[in-house]
């Protein structure tokens, strides 16, 4: 899923720590989605992200 909806094999970072650096705010981003009931991670994305503060709402971060 993280491939289709974040292109990870199209990533460039490859070496050390820094795969894993990139892959928690995405892991983040897809359990927050999933969460919410979301079905559709890609749609739930596009959905969240029009506003700024839909995000840290869903967080529940105000």
């Amino acid at each position: 899923m993280r491939d289709t909806t974040f292109a990870d094999d199209a990533s460039r970072v490859r070496t050390g720590t820094a795969p894993r650096a990139v892959a928690a705010p995405r892991n983040l981003a897809i359990g927050a989605l999933r969460l919410t009931g979301c079905d559709n991670i890609a749609a739930g994305l596009r959905k969240h992200s029009r506003d700024a503060t839909r995000p840290l709402a869903t967080l529940g971060i105000t």
